[in-house]
């Protein structure tokens, strides 16, 4: 007996109707899961690379310049990457707009910065530009936190405010270098020895003053570089600036060692050029490049030569840079030469010496000793082995790192 038409129609459209239904609840279900998934995990992150520290020196010596110490390791960004610490976002629709506010430290003020992300279901890493207060990141001389808070819309999402308490690091430590890690996994080192740099000061005031009293021992009659075209010339005036540093009774100190503790990030303490007059002390780092401040103030082209625990200086003693010398700071002031040439007795031998003539002699020893150092180490200094930095303060260089001005 056949179904009468109006009751399979009523049959099929109550199924259909049921089917409706349930694919609606199916829908919603999904809907909610995807947002309890979206609620429950962070919109945005606050990232950086050196472990949540932030070097002054790295941001006041490329203020000016286009030089990248730590270059961006994502393959998609946005913004300014020479800043310390970047906004991770998810962008799901194609040519989005993004604002990111970032609230007032005591080092930068409100910063606010808008960028397009072209492409869609991409994870962006957002560079923010900062306005920094420079006179501050300049005169922060110990480690100490700060919170970055950063609030981010998305087209016309508000993804919300988040916080980090990074490290300030003080103006006085050095970025040597940090092991970064790339997309997939991999690690690798990068040096960023060429911020020593930024402490070789040619311009600092005092310097005018030191070389005042250079030209008062009479031992040259005024500073002309390498316009005479005589190594014998040059190497008159670097001994002039090395004598009135004797003069000064500097004193040899091995304090380096920063608060930073990491296996990521390596980094070396340097006391800037006016805290070593002031203090009348420098370690190896400290001599390095105070003399080459002054090498480079009369226009003789220094380097500052690392070898693992050690720095010493070096400068070209001709203006077509053939000709090599090198000098162990460590010697300038009191020392007790026997350390550095026990088999010899000099110490024995000055007695008796004027100061000039005991500063003469001490000279001669330092670039001794720091020559017979260049040439126990010359073969790794020129393959650049880790470690090892042979780094010429030339015209190039000052380009990519300009002297923090302390």
């Amino acid at each position: 007996m056949r179904m009468p038409s109006f009751f399979r129609f009523f049959l099929c459209s109550r199924w259909s109707f049921l089917f409706g239904i349930l694919t609606m609840l199916l829908l919603v279900g999904i809907a909610f899961g995807v947002y309890r998934c979206q609620d429950d995990a962070p919109p945005f992150e606050i990232a950086d690379q050196l472990g949540g520290n932030i070097f002054p020196s790295a941001i006041l010596s490329t203020a000016t310049t286009d030089t990248l110490l730590v270059p961006p390791t994502a393959t998609h960004y946005v913004g300014n990457p020479k800043s310390p610490f970047a906004i991770v976002v998810h962008n799901q629709r194609a040519d989005s707009r993004v604002r990111v506010e970032l609230s007032a430290t005591p080092f930068f003020q409100q910063s606010v910065s808008e960028f397009v992300l072209p492409k869609a279901n991409t994870d962006y890493t957002i560079y923010p530009e900062v306005l920094w207060d420079y006179e501050k990141l300049r005169q922060n001389g110990q480690a100490q936190p700060i919170n970055v808070v950063a609030a981010v819309t998305l087209g016309r999402q508000q993804l919300g405010t988040h916080h980090r308490t990074m490290s300030m690091r003080a103006v006085g430590e050095c970025l040597l270098g940090y092991y970064r890690t790339w997309p997939g996994g991999n690690r690798g080192y990068r040096n960023t020895g060429i911020l020593f740099a930024a402490y070789v000061n040619e311009d600092n005031p005092q310097i005018d003053e030191i070389l005042r009293e250079a030209l008062n021992t009479r031992i040259v009659r005024r500073f002309q570089g390498y316009q005479t075209g005589t190594a014998a010339s040059v190497d008159k005036q670097v001994y002039a600036l090395w004598h009135v540093l004797q003069q000064r009774k500097f004193r040899y100190s091995s304090i380096s060692n920063t608060s930073l503790s990491s296996n990521v990030i390596f980094s070396q303490r340097v006391r800037p050029f006016n805290d070593a007059l002031r203090s009348s002390q420098i370690n190896c780092v400290d001599g390095s490049v105070l003399f080459a401040s002054l090498l480079r103030a009369i226009n003789i082209t220094p380097i500052l030569v690392r070898t693992p625990g050690h720095m010493f200086v070096g400068y070209y003693s001709d203006n077509k840079r053939k000709d090599l010398t090198f000098i162990e700071t460590t010697m300038i002031g009191d020392v007790d030469l026997d350390d550095y040439f026990p088999d010899e007795k000099l110490d024995s031998t000055m007695v008796g010496m004027s100061q000039k003539q005991a500063s003469r002699m001490t000279f001669d020893k330092a670039k001794q000793y720091a020559a017979n150092n260049y040439e126990k180490h010359k073969e790794k200094l020129q393959k650049g082995t880790p470690g090892y930095m042979f780094l010429e303060i030339s015209k190039r260089v000052r380009s990519r790192i300009q002297p923090l001005g302390l």
